[in-house]
């Protein structure tokens, strides 16, 4: 992702507030708003293409919206975007559609449901890894027009390769609707390389990161 959406390594916003209470959601409607994303999408979305929805999202409101009315904003932005609701529906509230009655649920059966529901995001790629554990590499410094997981403060950075997580769906082809996978590898990367010499000699940050984010040997 590119923009206000990439905030990680960004300062200026101020402290981190860690204060939060317990309850996990503090309105009603934060509430219906995490149902509707575990219940009720389209058969054309994936995690990737929702992420980049809300990554278009215009800046001051990513700012200043709440956590779970910007998810409300993507969501409706997908439903318009995949027919499933008029503009004019979901500004009224009201659709003449009609769907399956709603499953009622325990908790202990919707903990359950989740618990099963996990994904395995394994897929093969269609070729060999390029680098080994221990190799040195350098991130690309693209800047994305579309959905990505490298974030910017680790782009054109040199980290050394800590493990390899095999093959798994990658996430900048998904945004687009693109089934492909791609080799994954863990890197090490020093404070110091990412954010200069008045970093600490001590720290280094570990990204997850796709074999096509590396500058080619």
């Amino acid at each position: 992702m590119d923009g206000i959406h990439d905030m990680g390594g960004k300062q200026g916003y101020g402290a981190v507030d860690v204060d939060e209470t317990d309850e996990p959601f503090h309105h009603d409607y934060e509430g219906r708003m995490w149902a509707i994303s575990r219940n009720v999408r389209a058969d054309d979305w994936t995690i990737d293409w929702w992420r980049h929805v809300r990554e278009r999202i215009d800046p001051v409101d990513y700012l200043t919206r709440p956590y779970f009315d910007s998810w409300m904003q993507t969501s409706a932005a997908a439903f318009v975007l995949s027919g499933v609701f008029t503009l004019d529906e979901i500004t009224s509230g009201h659709t003449d559609k009609t769907g399956a009655a709603a499953e009622k649920q325990s908790k202990a059966d919707a903990i359950e449901a989740n618990r099963v529901s996990c994904r395995d995001f394994s897929e093969a790629a269609a070729a060999m890894p390029v680098f080994r554990v221990g190799d040195l590499v350098k991130t690309m410094a693209f800047s994305s027009s579309h959905h990505s997981r490298l974030p910017q403060y680790a782009r054109g950075k040199s980290g050394t390769i800590h493990a390899y997580r095999g093959s798994h769906l990658f996430a900048d082809a998904g945004a687009k609707g693109v089934h492909e996978g791609q080799h994954i590898y863990t890197i090490g990367f020093t404070a110091r390389a990412l954010w200069g010499p008045e970093a600490s000699r001590n720290d280094v940050v570990y990204l997850d990161l796709w074999e096509s984010y590396f500058e080619k040997p």
